[in-house]
Protein backbone atom coordinates (compact mmCIF):
# COMPACT_ATOMS: atom_id res chain seq x y z
CA UNK A 1 0.00 0.00 0.00
CA UNK A 2 1.36 3.41 -0.93
CA UNK A 3 1.71 6.27 1.55
CA UNK A 4 -1.14 8.04 -0.22
CA UNK A 5 -3.57 5.42 1.06
CA UNK A 6 -2.11 4.73 4.51
CA UNK A 7 -5.15 4.56 6.78
CA UNK A 8 -5.44 5.91 10.29
CA UNK A 9 -7.70 4.34 12.92
CA UNK A 10 -10.65 6.62 12.15
CA UNK A 11 -10.51 5.82 8.44
CA UNK A 12 -10.30 2.11 9.20
CA UNK A 13 -13.35 2.45 11.42
CA UNK A 14 -15.24 4.16 8.60
CA UNK A 15 -14.25 1.46 6.12
CA UNK A 16 -15.36 -1.23 8.57
CA UNK A 17 -18.72 0.54 8.96
CA UNK A 18 -19.07 0.69 5.20
CA UNK A 19 -18.31 -3.02 4.83
CA UNK A 20 -20.84 -3.86 7.54
CA UNK A 21 -23.37 -1.68 5.76
CA UNK A 22 -22.95 -3.82 2.65
CA UNK A 23 -23.89 -6.87 4.70
CA UNK A 24 -26.83 -5.20 6.42
CA UNK A 25 -29.27 -5.72 3.59
CA UNK A 26 -28.97 -9.46 4.06
CA UNK A 27 -29.22 -9.02 7.83
CA UNK A 28 -32.41 -7.02 7.37
CA UNK A 29 -33.87 -9.98 5.52
CA UNK A 30 -32.60 -12.33 8.22
CA UNK A 31 -34.29 -10.37 11.00
CA UNK A 32 -37.54 -10.33 9.03
CA UNK A 33 -37.25 -14.11 8.84
CA UNK A 34 -36.98 -14.30 12.62
CA UNK A 35 -33.24 -14.65 13.12
CA UNK A 36 -32.02 -12.91 16.26
CA UNK A 37 -28.26 -12.90 15.87
CA UNK A 38 -27.16 -9.74 14.04
CA UNK A 39 -23.37 -9.97 14.07
CA UNK A 40 -21.41 -12.22 16.44
CA UNK A 41 -18.38 -9.88 16.21
CA UNK A 42 -20.28 -6.73 17.18
CA UNK A 43 -20.28 -5.29 20.68
CA UNK A 44 -23.50 -5.42 22.72
CA UNK A 45 -24.02 -1.69 22.09
CA UNK A 46 -23.58 -2.13 18.32
CA UNK A 47 -25.99 -5.06 18.30
CA UNK A 48 -28.60 -3.07 20.20
CA UNK A 49 -28.27 -0.02 17.93
CA UNK A 50 -28.42 -2.06 14.75
CA UNK A 51 -31.37 -4.11 15.95
CA UNK A 52 -33.21 -0.85 16.67
CA UNK A 53 -32.36 0.38 13.16
CA UNK A 54 -33.62 -2.83 11.56
CA UNK A 55 -36.88 -2.75 13.51
CA UNK A 56 -37.56 0.87 12.57
CA UNK A 57 -36.62 0.28 8.94
CA UNK A 58 -38.99 -2.66 8.69
CA UNK A 59 -41.77 -0.57 10.27
CA UNK A 60 -41.21 2.22 7.74
CA UNK A 61 -41.07 -0.27 4.89
CA UNK A 62 -44.45 -1.57 6.04
CA UNK A 63 -45.76 1.99 5.72
CA UNK A 64 -44.22 2.24 2.24
CA UNK A 65 -46.25 -0.82 1.23
CA UNK A 66 -49.39 0.95 2.47
CA UNK A 67 -48.37 4.05 0.51
CA UNK A 68 -47.84 1.92 -2.60
CA UNK A 69 -51.30 0.38 -2.29
CA UNK A 70 -52.83 3.83 -1.83
CA UNK A 71 -50.99 5.19 -4.89
CA UNK A 72 -52.41 2.34 -6.99
CA UNK A 73 -55.93 2.55 -5.55
CA UNK A 74 -56.19 6.34 -5.97
CA UNK A 75 -54.22 6.47 -9.24
CA UNK A 76 -51.60 8.86 -7.90
CA UNK A 77 -48.54 9.83 -9.96
CA UNK A 78 -45.39 10.29 -7.88
CA UNK A 79 -41.86 11.39 -8.81
CA UNK A 80 -39.05 11.49 -6.25
CA UNK A 81 -35.64 12.93 -7.15
CA UNK A 82 -32.49 11.93 -5.25
CA UNK A 83 -29.52 14.24 -5.68
CA UNK A 84 -26.26 14.70 -3.82
CA UNK A 85 -22.52 14.33 -4.12
CA UNK A 86 -20.92 11.06 -5.16
CA UNK A 87 -21.07 8.53 -2.28
CA UNK A 88 -23.70 10.58 -0.44
CA UNK A 89 -25.94 7.53 0.07
CA UNK A 90 -28.62 8.06 -2.58
CA UNK A 91 -28.41 4.47 -3.81
CA UNK A 92 -28.67 3.09 -0.29
CA UNK A 93 -31.93 4.85 0.52
CA UNK A 94 -33.40 4.02 -2.90
CA UNK A 95 -32.58 0.36 -2.29
CA UNK A 96 -34.35 0.42 1.08
CA UNK A 97 -37.40 2.19 -0.35
CA UNK A 98 -37.83 -0.29 -3.17
CA UNK A 99 -36.79 -3.39 -1.20
CA UNK A 100 -40.35 -4.48 -0.31
CA UNK A 101 -42.29 -2.77 -3.10
CA UNK A 102 -43.74 -4.03 -6.35
CA UNK A 103 -41.34 -3.12 -9.20
CA UNK A 104 -44.35 -2.73 -11.50
CA UNK A 105 -45.55 0.10 -9.27
CA UNK A 106 -42.31 1.60 -7.97
CA UNK A 107 -39.39 1.75 -10.41
CA UNK A 108 -35.98 3.38 -10.42
CA UNK A 109 -34.65 5.50 -13.27
CA UNK A 110 -30.89 6.11 -13.47
CA UNK A 111 -30.08 7.49 -16.90
CA UNK A 112 -26.58 7.33 -18.41
CA UNK A 113 -24.90 10.30 -20.06
CA UNK A 114 -26.91 11.48 -23.07
CA UNK A 115 -25.94 10.08 -26.47
CA UNK A 116 -25.32 12.20 -29.55
CA UNK A 117 -28.98 12.16 -30.56
CA UNK A 118 -30.24 13.03 -27.08
CA UNK A 119 -27.90 16.00 -26.91
CA UNK A 120 -29.84 17.58 -29.78
CA UNK A 121 -33.23 17.08 -28.09
CA UNK A 122 -35.09 19.39 -25.75
CA UNK A 123 -33.13 18.98 -22.53
CA UNK A 124 -36.02 17.48 -20.52
CA UNK A 125 -37.17 15.16 -23.29
CA UNK A 126 -35.37 12.00 -22.21
CA UNK A 127 -36.60 12.44 -18.64
CA UNK A 128 -40.22 12.94 -19.70
CA UNK A 129 -40.23 9.44 -21.21
CA UNK A 130 -39.76 8.01 -17.70
CA UNK A 131 -42.49 9.96 -15.90
CA UNK A 132 -45.20 7.89 -14.18
CA UNK A 133 -48.64 6.97 -15.36
CA UNK A 134 -51.51 6.74 -12.86
CA UNK A 135 -50.74 4.37 -10.00
CA UNK A 136 -46.95 4.57 -10.38
CA UNK A 137 -43.98 5.87 -8.37
CA UNK A 138 -40.73 6.75 -10.14
CA UNK A 139 -37.50 7.29 -8.21
CA UNK A 140 -34.86 9.23 -10.14
CA UNK A 141 -31.31 8.34 -9.06
CA UNK A 142 -30.00 11.68 -10.30
CA UNK A 143 -32.24 13.66 -12.59
CA UNK A 144 -32.53 16.70 -14.83
CA UNK A 145 -30.49 18.50 -12.17
CA UNK A 146 -27.38 16.99 -13.75
CA UNK A 147 -27.25 20.21 -15.77
CA UNK A 148 -26.94 22.30 -12.62
CA UNK A 149 -24.36 19.96 -11.11
CA UNK A 150 -21.94 17.75 -13.02
CA UNK A 151 -22.57 19.40 -16.41
CA UNK A 152 -21.91 22.84 -14.95
CA UNK A 153 -18.81 21.83 -12.97
CA UNK A 154 -17.26 19.69 -15.70
CA UNK A 155 -18.04 22.12 -18.51
CA UNK A 156 -20.42 19.78 -20.37
CA UNK A 157 -22.90 22.58 -21.06
CA UNK A 158 -22.55 26.14 -22.26
CA UNK A 159 -23.34 29.22 -20.21
CA UNK A 160 -26.45 29.80 -22.33
CA UNK A 161 -27.63 26.21 -21.79
CA UNK A 162 -27.03 26.57 -18.05
CA UNK A 163 -29.06 29.77 -17.80
CA UNK A 164 -31.83 28.37 -19.98
CA UNK A 165 -32.07 25.41 -17.59
CA UNK A 166 -32.77 27.73 -14.67
CA UNK A 167 -35.37 29.63 -16.72
CA UNK A 168 -37.08 26.40 -17.75
CA UNK A 169 -36.94 24.10 -14.73
CA UNK A 170 -39.38 26.02 -12.46
CA UNK A 171 -41.94 26.10 -15.28
CA UNK A 172 -41.31 22.45 -16.10
CA UNK A 173 -41.86 21.40 -12.48
CA UNK A 174 -44.96 23.58 -12.15
CA UNK A 175 -46.29 21.90 -15.28
CA UNK A 176 -45.68 18.48 -13.72
CA UNK A 177 -47.70 19.58 -10.70
CA UNK A 178 -50.58 20.85 -12.85
CA UNK A 179 -50.63 17.49 -14.63
CA UNK A 180 -51.24 15.73 -11.31
CA UNK A 181 -47.70 14.57 -10.56
CA UNK A 182 -46.48 14.88 -6.98
CA UNK A 183 -42.78 15.86 -7.10
CA UNK A 184 -40.38 15.48 -4.17
CA UNK A 185 -36.74 16.61 -4.38
CA UNK A 186 -34.12 15.36 -1.89
CA UNK A 187 -30.51 16.52 -1.58
CA UNK A 188 -28.27 14.17 0.44
CA UNK A 189 -25.68 16.25 2.29
CA UNK A 190 -22.34 14.87 3.50
CA UNK A 191 -19.14 16.51 4.71
CA UNK A 192 -15.81 16.69 2.91
CA UNK A 193 -14.27 14.24 5.40
CA UNK A 194 -17.14 11.78 5.06
CA UNK A 195 -16.91 11.67 1.27
CA UNK A 196 -13.15 11.16 1.57
CA UNK A 197 -13.68 8.23 3.93
CA UNK A 198 -16.32 6.65 1.69
CA UNK A 199 -14.12 6.97 -1.38
CA UNK A 200 -11.31 5.26 0.52
CA UNK A 201 -13.75 2.53 1.43
CA UNK A 202 -14.56 1.99 -2.23
CA UNK A 203 -10.89 1.92 -3.16
CA UNK A 204 -10.20 -0.82 -0.61
CA UNK A 205 -13.38 -2.86 -1.19
CA UNK A 206 -13.18 -4.98 -4.38
CA UNK A 207 -16.98 -5.26 -4.42
CA UNK A 208 -17.34 -1.48 -4.64
CA UNK A 209 -14.45 -0.41 -6.84
CA UNK A 210 -16.77 -0.40 -9.85
CA UNK A 211 -18.58 2.55 -8.23
CA UNK A 212 -15.51 4.76 -8.64
CA UNK A 213 -15.37 6.36 -12.07
CA UNK A 214 -12.85 8.92 -13.33
CA UNK A 215 -15.68 11.46 -12.98
CA UNK A 216 -16.07 10.58 -9.29
CA UNK A 217 -12.37 11.09 -8.67
CA UNK A 218 -12.44 14.42 -10.47
CA UNK A 219 -15.45 15.48 -8.42
CA UNK A 220 -13.35 14.89 -5.32
CA UNK A 221 -10.79 17.40 -6.56
CA UNK A 222 -13.52 19.91 -7.40
CA UNK A 223 -15.33 19.76 -4.08
CA UNK A 224 -15.63 23.55 -3.78
CA UNK A 225 -16.89 23.91 -7.37
CA UNK A 226 -19.63 21.39 -6.62
CA UNK A 227 -20.50 23.26 -3.43
CA UNK A 228 -20.99 26.51 -5.34
CA UNK A 229 -23.02 24.73 -8.02
CA UNK A 230 -25.24 23.07 -5.40
CA UNK A 231 -25.87 26.35 -3.59
CA UNK A 232 -26.83 28.08 -6.84
CA UNK A 233 -29.06 25.16 -7.86
CA UNK A 234 -31.02 25.17 -4.61
CA UNK A 235 -31.29 28.96 -4.51
CA UNK A 236 -32.71 29.15 -8.04
CA UNK A 237 -34.94 26.05 -8.05
CA UNK A 238 -36.36 25.94 -4.50
CA UNK A 239 -39.93 26.90 -5.38
CA UNK A 240 -43.16 26.52 -3.38
CA UNK A 241 -44.55 24.08 -5.94
CA UNK A 242 -41.43 21.88 -5.75
CA UNK A 243 -39.22 22.66 -2.74
CA UNK A 244 -35.89 21.03 -1.96
CA UNK A 245 -35.51 18.87 1.14
CA UNK A 246 -32.00 18.41 2.57
CA UNK A 247 -31.17 15.08 4.23
CA UNK A 248 -28.22 15.11 6.64
CA UNK A 249 -26.48 11.97 5.40
CA UNK A 250 -23.17 11.59 7.27
CA UNK A 251 -24.77 8.69 9.15
CA UNK A 252 -26.21 6.44 6.46
CA UNK A 253 -28.70 4.60 8.62
CA UNK A 254 -30.30 7.65 10.21
CA UNK A 255 -30.36 9.34 6.79
CA UNK A 256 -32.36 6.43 5.37
CA UNK A 257 -34.82 6.44 8.24
CA UNK A 258 -35.24 10.22 8.20
CA UNK A 259 -35.73 10.35 4.44
CA UNK A 260 -38.30 7.54 4.34
CA UNK A 261 -40.15 8.99 7.34
CA UNK A 262 -40.27 12.42 5.67
CA UNK A 263 -41.33 10.95 2.34
CA UNK A 264 -44.27 9.21 4.00
CA UNK A 265 -45.28 12.42 5.76
CA UNK A 266 -45.78 14.16 2.41
CA UNK A 267 -48.79 12.02 1.54
CA UNK A 268 -52.20 11.84 3.18
CA UNK A 269 -52.34 8.12 2.50
CA UNK A 270 -54.37 5.48 4.28
CA UNK A 271 -54.44 1.71 4.42
CA UNK A 272 -56.38 0.24 1.51
CA UNK A 273 -58.82 -2.55 2.27
CA UNK A 274 -58.11 -5.75 0.37
CA UNK A 275 -60.46 -8.69 -0.08
CA UNK A 276 -59.64 -11.65 2.10
CA UNK A 277 -57.37 -14.06 0.29
CA UNK A 278 -58.32 -17.72 0.26
CA UNK A 279 -55.87 -20.20 -1.17
CA UNK A 280 -57.72 -22.56 -3.53
CA UNK A 281 -57.25 -26.29 -3.25
CA UNK A 282 -54.95 -27.79 -5.83
CA UNK A 283 -56.62 -29.80 -8.57
CA UNK A 284 -55.20 -33.30 -8.67
CA UNK A 285 -55.50 -35.44 -11.79
CA UNK A 286 -54.94 -39.20 -11.29
CA UNK A 287 -53.56 -39.44 -14.84
CA UNK A 288 -50.88 -36.78 -14.24
CA UNK A 289 -47.30 -38.10 -14.14
CA UNK A 290 -44.45 -35.79 -13.24
CA UNK A 291 -41.45 -36.49 -15.44
CA UNK A 292 -38.04 -36.56 -13.73
CA UNK A 293 -35.56 -33.75 -14.48
CA UNK A 294 -32.37 -34.99 -16.18
CA UNK A 295 -29.47 -34.98 -13.74
CA UNK A 296 -27.29 -32.91 -16.06
CA UNK A 297 -29.80 -30.05 -15.76
CA UNK A 298 -29.64 -29.87 -11.96
CA UNK A 299 -27.60 -27.08 -10.39
CA UNK A 300 -24.98 -28.65 -8.11
CA UNK A 301 -25.90 -28.30 -4.42
CA UNK A 302 -22.59 -27.00 -3.09
CA UNK A 303 -24.13 -25.28 -0.06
Amino acid sequence: MTDRYQLDSEQLRKIREDLLDSIDEELEMAIEDGENEIDPLASPEEKKARAKYFRELLRLQGELVKLQDWVVATKQKVVILFEGRDAAGKGGVIKRITQRLNPRVCRVTALPAPNDRERTQWYFQRYVAHLPAAGEIVLFDRSWYNRAGVERVMGFCSEDEYEEFFRSVPEFEKMLGRSGITLLKYWFSITDDEQHARFLGRIHDPLKQWKLSPMDLESRRRWEDYTRAKETMIERTHIPEAPWWVVQAVDKKTARLNCIDHLLSQFNYHEVDHPEISLPARVRNPDYIRHPVPKEMIVPERY
